[in-house]
């Protein structure tokens, strides 16, 4: 049996307690791959590569049947506020 979207939520909740959490199903309901957007404090100081691992590793359990995570965004909130100000700014074409 797959994962749902919700056991993903509830995995990464429970550990970042993220301000900003988007998790999408893209493997068609059955539960083998997942996108990712995360923002949370815990990745402030760190470095991408160990936001990811921190991403992956709160994953641990739920990867035994996940096929691929693409983690599109692991930001700080400070990083997610600058990319939202900067995107509402952008005039519209």
């Amino acid at each position: 049996m797959g994962v749902t979207k919700e056991q993903v939520e509830s995995a990464l909740r429970s550990k970042f307690s993220p301000s900003h959490l988007e998790v999408v199903d893209t493997s068609g309901g059955c539960g083998a791959s997942f996108k990712v957007e995360i923002v949370s404090e815990q990745f402030e100081g760190k470095r991408l590569l160990e936001r990811h691992r921190m991403v992956n590793g709160a994953l641990a359990d739920e990867m035994k049947d996940i096929h691929a995570l693409s983690i599109t965004k692991v930001l700080t909130p400070d990083q997610w506020n600058k990319q939202q100000q900067s995107q509402t700014s952008q005039p519209v074409a």
